[in-house]
């Protein structure tokens, strides 16, 4: 080709008068005879510079012509030179430029322009460093500017290029930069490519679905799931190693935000676009349902589905959700960029609201609880760092709380309110709270925490939005599905602690009914474990955050937060196995973390600002022990008293379980491994059953028992020594954190597996808490003594009172501090004219309680004795002279010449009013009770002469009032201590008499006080002008000191069989506040197995108790000692030893108590009212296994007669106390067989004989006599139907949602024409020379209509004992009942007490066998239909005991409430009872049961019961005699 003359171009120049193309070098050649590289570069370079100066509106058009035609030459646009390429595609863009808007080429020519530009040009702007890049980057500038890119609008079959186009782009700005040279992508270029696409996709009519989907993508690079799940294994289910979270984008991709501009640039276009792809995937989705899914995948999908959740109507497969779920998620992202695009989408999500398919509506509720909340692709950000152990914890003024919220990936952002926006899409989703999928409902409560703690994505929500949104979390935390509650747990825990306060805590604080705190923290007792494993750490961590505002004093914390640990601890009495294994975890955990405070140095290096305020300058001493004793303080502070027993009580358990855990180690050091020399079959069975024994406190009792099998041949002796180190009390606080953290490291590494290393960690560190002094630890010890110095912020109350706990449990850590508490008393020590501080009586008892165990440690000073001897004569109050004796006598080494100074110190002048009296009386009472040998004769006489002439038998102040005025008052005068202090002299004086021949006539005296004062009401003098206040006081003392009397087995004999009937009527006294103190003290000694089993029949009168609290209470306490009692018989079962049935034998004692009870009558409708104390009986005792037992005991009264008062002649006539037995023998037969009826047991006859106490009946001698008995019916007729009644209403009212329980068949009310079932009746036994026919197995057929004459009925043939007895209970257990008296009973009880002790270690907090907390009724939630859906799970006791499992937690409440004559009972007027005449003991029988005693192991009683005199030592029960002058607990 010629080139062209010059000539030529300026002929078209001159001939147009406009400028033109100067350029005239040929760019093309002819086949064969190619341009050389350099020269082609070399001219293309100079028509690119030429052009580039070139104006577009100043030219003329035409002289591009030429140059145009050889620039689209395939020679050039498809050459093998980059250089060449580039400077040709700069060239041509510049023609495109200068001849818009019509461009020189033909359509097929601009398709190969493009496609050397998108190919070849765009993608090489993603090198830098590239010889040519300043081209690359002039074409794409250019192309953006000039807008030249619309051209491919108009080229057909465009739809690659367009795509092409968009991926290129996208992929250029998402790759990873080339840099070779230093240089980056230029930030010119991604706007310039963001700006081409935005104008291409608003020039294009329609794009590409590819080129939508390449948009789409871009919105997913924040989702780092989706990124991570694009290659490697993980690709199929997208998930992300939780180590790469920190690997979140800290800024926006440029893709995502050149995709970001786009919609928003043509949000019309974009909306159109995206509402056909969210379309087409729903189409897709819709249509894959009817693909065969195969079994594996069809299983994982309903994993997570009750049946209340399966979609019958079908849906789409896994790989239609997947799509589905996907595109939901595309969704939240899009709303966060570009909501505008979404106006046609948000219609068609809420649609799928409504949508049958469950999983359409679980993605679509899912979908806009993010989207109203500005979450997008990455999902929420970290949940707030609520760290108990952080140390200073977080304060409300801190300014930041979350750093995660920096993140601009995960930071929730909402451009536009969404409630504004889509108004109705709103209020559709906020009505999926009622949706009928328990899995919608706990994703929507998911969404609406997320609202919440995001502020609606930062939109903001209306005050009045708001708290209509925390109502709404408050009834999702009470949903009857446990899925829902666990999902708005987690709802809760993610708030951070400001969000809490001011949030959830404007309905009010945890005490608050009602309020969110309220209902969330009942979750901690709720009826579903998975519920309460989750609930309960986020409660007490929130707890462990807020101390620090709470030790500031923040008022509005305090109010809404302190109770936590309270509602946490309380969770101990629901008896739950489980909850008590979590309920340790927690507390060492959350509350009370081992780790905090996370501080190793003495002395802070730096200056630091705590959440009080405070602040410590560099060199100030930093001491952890003491800011980890001020949070154990701050705890105990806030506990209400039900807690503070559980706090306490988890806290003695070392003393208990140590020595078994010491005898542990000991055996498997003696195991060896499994390897043994000798005694091989003993070491192992001594093993298993210390194995089992500490299994039974797991929840997993097996899992448990293996891994300490694997302790046990693992074989550690490293191990062993960490345990003990653990359990030592003088092991200090870090030590024992050390050898926790050795024992977990040596056992991971000893192990084989991870499993089974952390199996075993976890069940050791769980018994390690339970055997470890870590709240009572001896480093505490010093902080606890300086608050209880200091009272500094305000703990000293606190402190005292730790302290006092410390001392009387576990004595030993005060070892290294007992001197300094003695230097303290010394300082403190009390003269005539200076008071004691008010601190040093817990100060006191801690030194008496450690002077009992290690009297050589007590400080031997002169100047201390002296001391003591002040607090003994002017101690205030009389409780400091007390410990004070305590002390000298046990720690002084001259106690004898100490004591006999003392007591002519005290009588010297006395004088009622002197000074010091109180201090003086309390002093004698100690003396007589430790020291009476030391104590002359004369001296006795004069303290008996103070005691109750001066005391006693004086009334200072008469009252004004009614002589039957009886009142209860909270403050006790000085008169009234008095009165108690002397009664204690008169008690303590026999209770050290050590004679047992002299023991009658010495306490006959003070006997008939105690009597007196319960026979008459507290009132002691024929005046009758005691105060009422004093009354109340007095006669709930006498009642507590015969208590405490009848501890020792000689004294309780001489507790007559009236005498303890009037006693027992103190259950029923008319003051709430007497009957909670004595039930209080029963339950302690009754626990502790100090009183005889005959004791056990007192609580069962508290089946009339007003109070809900107090009925609460003993039913809870009957229920956990019915569960002791059951494992001590399950261990008996096939042993010689005589089975446990002291629950059992109660029901004939309670028969002779209510008959002579003074409310008893024999009307019907009064016999009906007293059925009462059977079926509250029954409730609480009463399980298939002993249902025979107690009938049968319940039928023997009949075959006998009352010797209550006198045992009768063979020969006498029925007296009205007989016939009392026998109306109350036939009432508390129908009531068990109508209970039998309603649970649908089938019990069957028992085989062999029980005998009745013979303190309490005779047998009839006459056969005819007792058959003529036995046979009668001594019932009116209406009394049955009024049993049965009662019966069903109060077992209906004890079953959770009774109110609206449906019917069913098994329900005995449905079954109206049913009769019901009858228990056999066994006949009178027969004396003298006729033989005793044999019991029937059988079940006699007694289904009569009336309860008129029963008719006689035929004895049965003989059965095998495998059909007779269906619980099991079979020939080995007919042996054991044999003929006995109430003194074999009560030996037996006394013998079976080291086998309880080994049963009942956990603590003096009695939790109910089968019956939680009276509060976990609110557990059920706020759905009405929860307690139909759900059924209680008590834990193990309910195996044992064989309860109802639907039996309602608070029986109380719902129990119907006595009626008009039950009222009386509790007002009835003081009378005068009948003297009791004591009964005399059989020698025989008292011969026989001390061979049983020998024969029999020693019993954990027996050492308190036969000490006396001056081997009596400060025991538990003389530490807490102050008791008696406090209030007792308040259970109302």
């Amino acid at each position: 080709m010629a080139p062209r003359t010059a000539a030529t171009a300026t002929e078209i120049q001159e001939s147009h008068g406009m400028p033109g193309l100067q350029f005239n070098q040929p760019l093309s050649w002819r086949a064969g005879k190619p341009i050389a590289v350099a020269d082609l570069l070399r001219r293309l370079q100079a028509l690119s510079k030429e052009m580039q100066a070139m104006d577009q509106e100043q030219i003329e058009r035409e002289s591009f012509t030429k140059v145009a035609k050889e620039l689209v030459n395939p020679n050039l646009l498809m050459h093998k030179d980059k250089g060449v390429k580039a400077l040709t595609a700069a060239c041509l863009v510049d023609i495109l430029r200068l001849c818009a808007p019509d461009a020189p080429f033909t359509g097929q020519q601009l398709k190969d322009i493009f496609n050397l530009i998108i190919h070849q040009i765009l993608p090489a702007l993603g090198d830098p460093s590239h010889a040519y890049n300043s081209q690359h980057v002039y074409v794409l500038d250019s192309l953006a500017v000039v807008k030249s890119i619309v051209l491919l609008a108009d080229i057909p079959n465009n739809e690659t290029l367009i795509t092409n186009v968009f991926k290129i782009c996208f992929d250029v700005l998402a790759s990873p930069i080339k840099i070779s040279n230093g240089e980056g992508l230029q930030k010119n270029v991604e706007m310039n490519m963001t700006a081409m696409l935005g104008c291409l996709v608003d020039e294009t009519q329609a794009l590409p679905s590819d080129a939508v989907d390449i948009i789409v993508a871009q919105f997913l690079r924040t989702d780092p799931r989706a990124v991570s799940g694009s290659s490697g294994k993980n690709k199929k289910n997208g998930i992300m190693d939780e180590k790469q979270s920190t690997l979140l984008l800290r800024q926006l991709p440029p893709a995502y935000n050149m995709a970001k501009y786009i919609c928003n640039a043509c949000p019309e276009n974009m909306a159109r676009y995206f509402s056909q792809y969210f379309n087409d995937i729903v189409i897709d989705a819709s249509q894959s349902s009817g693909h065969k899914v195969s079994n594996k995948n069809k299983k994982r999908h309903s994993d997570n589905m009750d049946d209340s959740d399966e979609d019958p109507s079908g849906g789409p497969n896994e790989e239609g959700i997947s799509d589905l779920r996907k595109v939901h998620g595309l969704l939240r992202e899009l709303w966060r960029a570009c909501p505008g695009v979404l106006r046609n989408v948000i219609p068609q999500l809420e649609a799928e609201l409504s949508a049958e398919n469950i999983q359409l509506r679980l993605l679509a509720t899912e979908t806009f609880g993010d989207i109203i909340s500005g979450i997008g692709a990455a999902g929420p950000p970290a949940p707030p760092n609520l760290d108990p152990a952080a140390y200073p914890s977080n304060a409300l003024a801190d300014p930041a709380e979350n750093t995660a919220s920096l993140n601009l990936v995960t930071k929730p952002s909402s451009p536009q309110p969404f409630p504004r926006a889509h108004p109705q899409a709103y209020t559709n989703y906020l009505g999926r709270r009622l949706d009928k999928s328990a899995l919608v409902r706990a994703a929507w409560t998911t969404g609406l925490g997320r609202i919440l703690t995001t502020s609606a994505g930062g939109a903001g929500l209306s005050q009045q939005e708001e708290d209509r949104l925390i109502v709404d979390l408050g009834r999702t935390l009470g949903d009857s599905d446990e899925k829902v509650r666990i999902a708005a747990v987690r709802v809760v825990s993610s708030f951070s602690f400001r969000d809490i306060i001011h949030k959830l805590g404007r309905s009010g604080g945890v005490d608050e009914p009602g309020s969110v705190l309220a209902i969330f923290a009942e979750r901690v007792k709720d009826l579903k474990h998975p519920v309460r494993a989750e609930a309960m750490p986020v409660l007490a961590r929130i707890w462990g955050v807020a101390v620090g505002e709470i030790s500031a004093g923040n008022e509005e914390v305090c109010a809404l937060l302190k109770g936590i640990p309270s509602k946490i601890l309380n969770t101990h009495y629901t008896n739950d196995i489980e909850v008590m294994s979590l309920l340790d975890r927690v507390f060492f955990e959350q509350l009370l973390p081992l780790n905090y405070p996370p501080i190793k140095a003495k002395t802070a290096k730096s200056t630091q600002e705590n959440s009080q305020g405070h602040t410590e300058s560099q060199g100030e001493s930093v001491d952890p022990d003491k800011i980890r004793t001020e949070r154990i303080l701050f705890l105990v502070r806030g506990l209400d008293e039900r807690a503070k027993k559980v706090f306490y009580a988890n806290q003695s358990r070392q003393p208990t379980l140590g020595p078994y855990v010491s005898t542990f180690l000991g055996r498997c050091e003696e195991y060896n491994g499994g390897v043994m020399d000798q005694n091989e079959t003993q070491i192992k069975e001594h093993l298993t059953k210390l194995i089992k024994s500490f299994a039974g406190r797991f929840a997993n009792p097996q899992q448990a028992s293996t891994d300490l099998w694997k302790f046990a041949k693992m074989h550690d002796r490293r191990s062993y020594q960490l345990i003990r180190f653990c359990m030592k009390p003088d092991t200090d606080y870090r030590t024992f954190i050390k050898a926790l953290r050795e024992l977990s490291r040596r056992i991971v590494e000893i192990s084989s597996s991870t499993t089974v290393s952390n199996s075993l960690v976890e069940t050791l560190t769980s018994l390690l808490y339970q055997i470890s002094l870590i709240v009572y630890n001896k480093s505490h010890i010093p902080a606890i003594m300086e608050y209880s110095r200091t009272d500094e912020k305000s703990l000293a109350a606190t402190a005292h009172e730790l302290l006092r706990q410390i001392s009387s449990n576990t004595p030993e850590v005060l070892k290294a501090h007992v001197q300094a508490i003695c230097k303290t008393l010394q300082d403190e020590a009390p003269t005539v004219k200076k008071a004691n501080d008010a601190g040093a009586v817990d100060n006191l008892k801690a030194c008496a309680s450690f002077a009992s165990k290690y009297p050589k440690e007590i400080s031997q000073y002169p100047k201390f004795r002296q001391a003591m001897t002040s607090f003994a004569l002017h101690g205030s109050p009389a409780e400091a002279a007390k410990y004070a004796v305590s002390v000298i006598w046990a720690a002084s080494e001259k106690k004898e010449m100490i004591v006999r100074d003392l007591v002519q110190q005290c009588l010297k002048g006395f004088k009622y009013g002197c000074e010091g009296f109180l201090s003086r009386l309390a002093t004698l009472s100690q003396l007589v009770l430790l020291a009476p040998d030391e104590i002359s004769q004369d001296s006795t006489d004069a303290i008996l002469d103070i005691a109750i002439k001066q005391i006693l038998m004086q009334v200072r102040e008469p009252s004004k009032k009614s002589a039957d005025a009886y009142e209860w008052s909270p403050i006790i005068d000085t008169e009234a201590l008095a009165k108690i202090w002397a009664l204690k002299i008169l008690v303590n004086r026999i209770r050290s008499h050590d004679d047992a021949e002299s023991l009658p006539a010495v306490a006959a005296q003070v006997y008939q006080v105690l009597s007196r004062l319960i026979d008459q009401w507290g009132e002691l003098l024929p005046a009758r002008n005691t105060p009422p206040s004093h009354k109340s006081r007095l006669r709930l003392l006498a009642a507590r000191l015969y208590l405490k009397l009848c501890t020792h087995k000689s004294h309780e004999a001489l507790l007559t069989a009236s005498a303890f009937n009037a006693l027992a009527q103190v259950a029923q006294d008319n003051i709430q506040e007497v009957r909670a103190g004595f039930l209080q003290r029963l339950k302690k000694y009754l626990h502790h197995q100090k009183l005889p089993q005959r004791f056990y029949t007192i609580p069962f009168l508290f089946a009339f108790e007003p109070s809900d609290q107090v009925r609460s209470d003993v039913t809870t306490w009957i229920k956990s000692r019915a569960a002791v009692f059951s494992n001590i018989r399950s261990q008996q079962v096939g042993s010689s030893s005589k089975v446990n049935t002291v629950l059992e034998s109660v029901v004939a004692r309670l028969i002779s108590l209510i008959a002579h009870h003074p409310d008893y009558s024999n009307e019907t409708e009064d016999l009906v009212d007293l059925s009462r104390y059977f079926i509250f009986y029954l409730q609480n005792v009463a399980t298939e296994d002993n249902l025979s037992l107690i009938y049968h005991i319940a039928q023997r009264v009949k075959a006998c007669r009352d010797a209550v008062l006198a045992a009768p002649a063979p020969d006498a006539p029925l007296t009205e106390a007989d016939d009392r037995l026998y109306h109350l023998s036939d009432l508390a037969q129908i009531a068990i067989r109508k209970y039998e009826d309603t649970q649908n047991w089938t019990v069957q006859t028992l085989p062999g004989k029980v005998r009745l106490p013979s303190s309490l009946f005779s047998e009839i001698k006459s056969h005819s006599e007792a058959q003529r008995i036995a046979e009668h019916n001594y019932l009116p007729e209406e009394v049955e139907n009024g049993v049965e009644h009662l019966l069903k209403a109060t077992l209906r009212a004890s079953r959770p949602g009774h109110s609206k329980k449906r019917k069913s068949e098994g329900d005995p009310e449905s079954r109206e024409g049913k009769k019901v079932k009858a228990l056999p009746v066994r006949k009178a036994a027969a004396t003298g020379s006729t033989k005793e026919k044999k019991a029937t197995p059988k079940k006699a057929a007694m289904k009569t209509k009336t309860p008129t004459k029963a008719k006689k009925t035929t004895e049965p043939k003989e059965m095998d004992s495998g059909e007779r007895r269906r619980s099991g209970r079979a020939k080995p257990m007919e042996k054991n009942y044999v003929e006995r008296d109430s003194e074999e009973d009560d030996e037996e009880m006394y013998m079976d007490a080291a086998v309880e002790e080994e049963q009942d270690t956990a603590s003096e907090v009695d939790a109910p066998a089968n019956e939680s907390d009276p509060e976990t009724d609110e557990n059920e939630g706020t759905s009405a239909d929860q307690g139909q859906e759900e059924v209680r799970e008590d834990g193990k006791a309910d195996e044992e005991s064989g309860e109802e499992q639907r039996e309602e937690p608070k029986v109380e409440e719902s129990t119907p409430k006595p009626t008009s004559r039950s009222k009386r009972k509790m007002t009835t007027s003081p009378q005068s009872k009948p003297k009791a005449r004591p009964t005399k003991a059989k020698a025989k029988a008292k011969a026989k049961a001390k061979e049983k005693a020998k024969a029999k192991p020693k019993s954990t009683r027996s050492t308190a019961a036969s000490t006396r005199g001056k081997a009596i030592q400060v025991s538990s029960d003389d530490d807490n005699d102050d008791d008696e002058l406090s209030d007792p607990p308040d259970s109302a």
